[in-house]
């Protein structure tokens, strides 16, 4: 294995995503020499390229060709030429979750998961350690407001989002852990939710450190029924070792209370929901059991402004706000709803592009049942991220689900993207809506771009 990454050459198939760009960047400052391609060309790649990132767009068996390791995406192809070429030439092969695992041999990793919630929580831990003075490394899913890029290298602990889809947890050992929360996902991989709460309770297993976890959420409960090691416990019920109350969410933030043990923490947010609150909770009793002070905890969450893509505001379009938002499981949607709700909207149109078809099958049942806080709903074509989809499924099952749950509600679906505007301009005369929600991991987002007019000065 790699002795130190400083000079050693370094090739990354699928660079654009978000966890690979991350570890490009990462990588690049612990003194590697960093190659990459993707399939298309984007604006991360071009950050990647100023970060001195050598990206090539398109995948060739010349592109790394002098690399001493390769890693890949796991979207990409288990055919991928630079791949096997790699493996023709006998260069080291790595996937990411093995470098991770290798880099916690060196370092404590302070870890952040859950089914939804991670990079929101991950970037308010990188916050709270920012203010107690501490230059800790970072990799997560999206770059840090105020603070920098998705990766760094620092001189202390790594505080990681640590991702759960295809397995690639399954090699790491944290020191410290929070686990958010548990729900249904990556069903293909994991075959069932039980399988998927096997999955997290191994991993609180493997953790060394302090472990605290969200006692509110179900899912995350059954997870660890089995775990034969100590985890502390933060919510609202008052048998927990770190209780929450006082909760108040509103247009401006959130606050609460966080007590244990004779501590007591009046804490303010700059981000709403009650879905915020708790990753803030856990983060805040996870950074007091490592040592970070009372100042800094309160300093750093609240210094927080958000991760992009979670509940980013976009402007006001004729009279509307329009925010974006990475949801795309039927907990984080009810989630986003209920935020919205709760900083004052009342007439909420939503705009949801599925993603991926297996999810969207194993899913549909829930997804009729999340959009309950909406006045109408539009459902587009499913965002396939380079999925299988022989049968041909659209986003039209979904629009049927939530029709045969609420035939109360007006839900529609639209195919093209590009014919959106229209519709949210017949939605401001209809249904006089006073918010859009546009959500989904996909490219949904791209349709604020398209909105007649343009957003307000």
């Amino acid at each position: 294995m790699i002795e130190s990454w400083v000079g050693t050459r370094v090739h990354i198939v699928g660079v654009g995503g978000a966890g690979m760009s991350g570890l490009a960047r990462l990588l690049v400052e612990m003194g590697a020499s960093v190659s990459g391609s993707d399939a298309v060309d984007s604006e991360t790649l071009a950050q990647l390229r100023d970060a001195g990132v050598n990206v090539s767009v398109g995948h060739s068996v010349t592109q790394g060709a002098d690399a001493q390791l390769v890693t890949w995406s796991p979207a990409v192809a288990a055919d991928n030429v630079e791949v096997l070429g790699a493996l023709g030439r006998g260069a080291i092969l790595m996937t990411r979750s093995e470098i991770l695992s290798s880099l916690g041999d060196t370092l404590r990793i302070i870890g952040l998961t859950g089914t939804h919630g991670k990079t929101t929580a991950t970037s308010m831990m990188a916050h709270v350690m920012n203010a107690a003075g501490r230059d800790c490394s970072r990799l997560l899913g999206a770059d840090v407001t105020g603070l920098g890029a998705n990766g760094h290298w620092g001189d202390s602990d790594l505080i990681l989002e640590v991702d759960e889809s295809y397995g690639t947890f399954s090699k790491l050992h944290p020191f410290a852990l929070g686990l958010l929360n548990v729900e249904a996902d990556h069903l293909d991989h994991y075959g069932s939710l039980e399988s998927l709460e096997d999955a997290f309770a191994g991993l609180v297993e493997r953790s060394s450190g302090p472990v605290v976890v969200w006692w509110d959420d179900t899912g995350a409960r059954r997870s660890i029924a089995n775990v034969r090691r100590r985890v502390l416990t933060v919510g609202t019920a008052p048998d927990v070792d770190w209780v929450v109350s006082k909760v108040n969410v509103d247009r401006l933030g959130s606050s609460f209370q966080l007590q244990r043990d004779g501590v007591s923490l009046d804490l303010q947010l700059r981000v709403i929901g009650t879905h915020n609150v708790a990753n803030a909770a856990v983060v805040a009793s996870l950074a007091l059991e490592l040592g970070v002070n009372e100042a800094a905890v309160k300093a750093g969450l609240g210094s927080f402004v958000g991760a992009p893509r979670r509940f980013q505001s976009r402007g006001i379009w004729r009279g509307v706000s329009v925010f974006e938002d990475y949801a795309h499981l039927p907990g984080e949607i009810s989630a986003t709803l209920r935020a919205t709700r709760a900083a004052g909207f009342e007439r909420i149109g939503v705009v949801f592009q599925p993603h991926r078809v297996t999810r969207t099958l194993n899913l549909v049942n829930d997804f009729a049942q999340c959009f309950d806080g909406a006045r109408v709903v539009l459902i587009t074509d499913i965002y396939d991220a380079g999925e299988a989809n022989p049968a041909r499924i659209t986003g039209e099952i979904v629009q049927r689900a939530i029709v045969e749950h609420r035939p109360d509600l007006s839900v529609s679906y639209c195919e093209s993207l590009e014919e959106i505007p229209e519709v949210l301009e017949r939605w401001r005369v209809e249904f006089d809506v006073d918010v859009v929600l546009l959500l989904g991991a996909g490219d949904v987002a791209s349709i604020a771009n398209r909105l007649p007019g343009g957003f307000a000065s």
